[in-house]
């Protein structure tokens, strides 16, 4: 067994097929003029942006090279490799998401805390932040097992099984694996991924902290209410009015697992 971040960023798209949770964040992109998506990965949303006629800015920003070459077929986006808190931007979008369930690797409160800060310098006055974390009362992680792995077709041709096991569930972190298989292949690719698991009071408490306040609370993709077994916490976000007093900054003028990108996140929303 092996790890090849090329090969798995080359199969994502293949595991991870347009869902309910990309026409959420289509409908909020197409509504922004400038947009940054935070983990942008294999770049499906910016490019079905752009491809649905959108003409304002468009930014993708991964830290992933394998996932960002995936993303540069398509042109007509930025797409910058980095991670958010040394990107350097300053009021520059109306929008900010991190899709993917990408808020999960950030496995420690100050972790979070200093990623909204760093949302809320890249936003323009009036801007919103959309993100989506699993649900913890969903327990998605129980669903993580072999016997719900995937079958796909890569981009030569080639089956491959996509497998998940869960190796601890300890103080809301769940350790796990995803094994690609083929036999087509002389080994597997294994990747092994950490993911944090929050409530949405303690969203809202990093929220808070950080000088935001929470436009839209759903439980799905459809906006349903948030229950207490809602298998998603999705919220659309912007600065309070109060924000640069709360956090400090200077004021200024005018986020089962299917997929592979393991580093940042693991599948698209629509999954478990």
């Amino acid at each position: 067994m092996t790890e090849d971040p090329a090969k798995t960023a080359a199969l994502y798209d293949a595991i991870n097929t347009w869902g309910d949770s990309d026409d959420f964040h289509l409908d909020l992109v197409r509504s922004a003029d400038a947009v940054l998506d935070v983990g942008c990965g294999t770049g499906a949303l910016l490019h079905a942006a752009r491809a649905s006629g959108h003409t304002g800015r468009l930014v993708g920003l991964d830290p992933d090279p394998h996932a960002l070459a995936v993303a540069r077929r398509h042109e007509g986006v930025e797409w910058v490799e980095g991670v958010l808190g040394t990107a350097g931007y300053e009021a520059e979008f109306d929008l900010v998401v991190m899709t993917g369930h990408v808020f999960q690797v950030f496995l420690t409160d100050d972790d979070v805390r200093a990623q909204f800060t760093a949302v809320r310098r890249a936003l323009r006055p009036g801007g919103r932040y959309a993100f989506e974390t699993r649900n913890p009362g969903a327990r998605a992680w129980e669903r993580w097992t072999p016997g719900h792995g995937v079958d796909i077709t890569g981009e030569n041709g080639e089956r491959v099984r996509v497998e998940h096991r869960v190796e601890d569930v300890r103080d809301g972190l769940v350790r796990f694996s995803e094994t690609h298989s083929s036999p087509d292949w002389a080994e597997d690719v294994v990747e092994r991924a950490t993911l944090r698991f929050t409530t949405a009071e303690q969203v809202d408490a990093l929220l808070a902290e950080t000088g935001f306040e929470v436009l839209e609370r759903h439980g799905s993709w459809d906006r349903a209410p948030l229950t207490a077994t809602s298998r998603e916490i999705i919220t659309v976000a912007r600065p309070a009015l109060s924000a640069e007093a709360a956090v400090g900054l200077p004021r200024r003028i005018g986020d089962e697992p299917r997929g592979s990108r393991t580093t940042w996140t693991t599948g698209n929303g629509s999954g478990a």
